[in-house]
């Protein structure tokens, strides 16, 4: 394997690639308490339209920090959100892992998603029974912490960002 960071926390391109297949099963198995704990702190879950501008400048159709992430996650694990009733199933497929940058504090990676969602149910509610899939860029900051690699950002590029994408109160 090739190391991306190397020293006391040597970290290989495989343990990149295991964290980033890690997160989109915890995702797909719905276990989103376990998926806030691979976040930093002060980590941002973010879902641009305009990739090129930041989350001040542009509206984003989500852009989640710590706190928004940990209300997300409560919703869906104890309220129930009326649009994720049933909750959608989802499903990933994560290729072209790449590490694109290295500073002191991570890695900057990249990676492309294909990510499927369903949610089962019938004629009374718009979009039950509808397969969607979502083609993506994800631009993920990883931090190196003493416990192992945490995001610091996630960055979802959605290819038809600039339409609409309708319910998107799941988590891609």
């Amino acid at each position: 394997m090739t190391e991306v960071i190397s020293g006391a926390a040597a970290i290989e391109i495989g343990d990149v690639e295991q964290f980033l297949y890690r997160e989109a099963r915890l995702i797909d198995e719905a276990r989103f308490s376990e998926w806030l704990t691979l976040f930093t702190a002060d980590g941002i879950y973010w879902i641009p339209i305009d990739p090129h501008k930041s989350h001040t400048e542009c509206a984003s159709l989500i852009y989640d920090n710590s706190l928004s992430r940990e209300e997300r996650v409560y919703h869906l694990e104890e309220v129930g959100f009326p649009a994720q009733s049933p909750p959608s199933r989802v499903l990933h497929f994560v290729s072209n892992v790449e590490v694109i940058g290295r500073s002191q504090r991570g890695l900057e990676v990249i990676s492309n998603q294909i990510i499927h969602e369903l949610r089962v149910g019938d004629f009374r509610q718009v979009g039950l029974g509808e397969r969607r899939t979502f083609s993506a860029q994800v631009r993920v900051h990883l931090a190196v912490e003493p416990d192992g690699l945490r995001i610091a950002e996630k960055k979802i590029i959605l290819l038809d960002r600039d339409i609409s994408v309708g319910n998107m109160t799941m988590i891609l």
